[in-house]
């Protein structure tokens, strides 16, 4: 009985996370990160095509398509998500997707608007609001950022580049007053509701072969992980509110410090992590003490940069091996 927990959002740079934890009790995760076995990579998305047997980048818009329900087919797919660009610090930066929470009638509304400026690349599906794919009719030569890594910072670094990066460029520079001008955009500012002022193109290529991972169980909503899942059959159930029982190798992703990034909201950021040690860390640590679960892996990744840490019960006793704080593993 093995649990991955996977947590993304977990890694800062050393300042924000010494700023933002210094008088946060962590015992569990010092204890963990202190006499577990370490190892690093480069972030998410690396760690995700090394165990699934993919090479990276990911293709994110098919597994994400196959994770909301549906069907990848062969064909060549993009995300090109509403997003909401803002200012800040002064250059602009790339906000929480989550934050637009559009519905389903301004969903249909923007993609409408914005379907025929791409309709000589592709056909724009959304199987959920807020997640668009693009169907090519021939892949793109473009190198993208993924959204999640991208989330809270400069836009300009992470703008689509390649041989065909500067027409997507003035594509999304040609959308971004199309969406601006529309009523919805309109609505939701007079709201005070952030606005989807622009597009990000990301993901992009055709559904993959996946090696077997031995894990027998997905626990979490993230729709790529679901689409990684199912293709390899693994049962994908709803994350649990805290630890529980595991049956055979679990994989689990924890997305609430994904919600508020400790720059921009150090208060919730602070108290997601608390309850990942409380819920999630302390009694999972416990279990491996009484040999209730035989090994705890913690995935923890953020700002392109991830560190993977194993402990069984063996470890536990390497008491010459002193806590390591949350912050010491920043650089």
């Amino acid at each position: 009985m093995h649990l991955t927990l996977l947590v993304p959002g977990l890694l800062w740079p050393r300042e924000i996370l010494r700023d933002t934890t210094f008088d946060l009790p962590l015992p569990a995760l010092s204890q963990l990160l202190g006499r577990g076995r370490r190892a690093h990579f480069t972030g998410e998305e690396a760690w995700l095509a090394s165990v699934f047997g993919i090479a990276a980048p990911l293709p994110a818009a098919s597994l994400r398509l196959l994770g909301d329900g549906g069907d990848p087919a062969q064909h060549e797919w993009l995300c090109l998500d509403p997003v909401h660009w803002r200012v800040g610090d002064g250059a602009i930066v790339l906000d929480d997707p989550a934050r637009l929470d559009l519905d389903a009638d301004e969903d249909q509304a923007l993609r409408e608007l914005v379907a025929p400026l791409f309709a000589h690349l592709g056909d724009i599906v959304a199987p959920a609001p807020g997640r668009w794919q693009l169907r090519l009719r021939q892949p793109a030569a473009i190198q993208t950022a993924p959204l999640p890594t991208a989330v809270g910072r400069q836009v300009d670094p992470a703008l689509p580049a390649g041989d065909d990066g500067g027409s997507w460029r003035k594509l999304l520079a040609e959308a971004q007053p199309m969406l601006h001008a529309h009523r919805v955009n309109r609505q939701r500012e007079a709201r005070g509701q952030p606005t989807a002022n622009s597009l990000w193109p990301w993901g992009a290529g055709r559904l993959p072969t996946a090696a077997p991972t031995g894990f027998r169980t997905f626990w979490g909503n993230d729709a790529v992980m679901r689409g990684l899942c199912s293709l390899e059959g693994i049962v994908v159930e709803p994350l649990p509110p805290g630890f529980t029982k595991v049956r055979g190798d679990v994989l689990a992703r924890h997305d609430a410090l994904l919600r508020s990034p400790p720059s921009d909201d150090a208060a919730g950021w602070r108290a997601a992590l608390a309850c990942i040690e409380e819920a999630w860390l302390a009694p999972a640590l416990a279990a491996v003490n009484s040999s209730v679960l035989r090994r705890l892996t913690l995935v923890a990744c953020g700002h392109a940069r991830g560190v993977h840490v194993t402990i069984g019960r063996g470890d536990l006793w390497r008491l010459w091996r002193k806590p390591v704080a949350l912050a010491g593993l920043a650089p």
